[in-house]
């Protein structure tokens, strides 16, 4: 058999296997796997290219490793996260006969705890990232089931009032507490700002280039 006959043949057991209603559940897990690879890849990598070269200081070769760095761990960790909750729901559910909202509660509890429970940059980003959603989400849930009355105004202006009079006490005043990535661009937004020495780096530069060393 050719070449060309071994791969259709191949492509033809695999796309059989995969249209098994048997396997289904397996093989969600797996592409969860690699939605999961990629998403977080295509997330963090111009993320981590903007930061990266607006904020960092180094070689380039220096600058490469750390975006390379920050989106393959940003990458993995999303899919072995969305691996672990995906596999754990299809057990649980297994073991218990039928799908519960506790299932879904549970899995993503240990998931979270396996993968996101490692205090570093990326980790905290995520996790901050989420519990800005699930406030907001939690807030219109509980509107939606009654537990707190329909604002009779729109809540969103004193939302953001508190939101930037606290951040920028902060910053001001304790930045130790804020994250590393947040220092930074506040820093260039309201402390570098308060710098210059000429037309070069009022308007061109935020701050002027070091001189070359030769």
């Amino acid at each position: 058999m050719s070449t060309s006959g071994i791969f259709k043949t191949l492509l033809y057991t695999m796309n059989t296997l995969l249209k098994q209603e048997k396997y289904k559940a397996v093989l969600a897990v797996v592409k969860g796997f690699r939605n999961g690879a990629v998403y977080g890849a295509k997330i963090r990598a111009p993320h981590a290219l903007v930061m990266t070269f607006l904020f960092k200081s180094g070689s380039l070769k220096d600058k490469l490793k750390a975006i390379a760095q920050a989106t393959y761990t940003h990458s993995r960790n999303l899919a072995y996260f969305v691996f672990t909750y995906k596999g754990l729901q299809v057990l649980q559910e297994r073991i218990q006969g039928k799908r519960l909202q506790s299932q879904s509660f549970l899995a993503a509890c240990l998931g979270g705890w396996l993968v996101f429970g490692d205090n570093n940059h990326i980790n905290s980003q995520i996790n901050m990232y989420l519990l800005s959603r699930i406030l907001f989400a939690l807030s219109r849930l509980a509107v939606e089931k009654g537990y707190i009355p329909q604002p009779k105004r729109d809540p969103f202006p004193l939302f953001s009032a508190l939101v930037w009079g606290i951040v920028l006490w902060l910053f001001e005043y304790h930045p130790h507490t804020l994250q590393p990535s947040l220092q930074s661009s506040m820093n260039y937004l309201y402390h570098d700002s308060n710098e210059w020495h000429s037309i070069s780096d009022f308007l061109i530069y935020n701050k002027m280039p070091a001189p070359s060393s030769q």
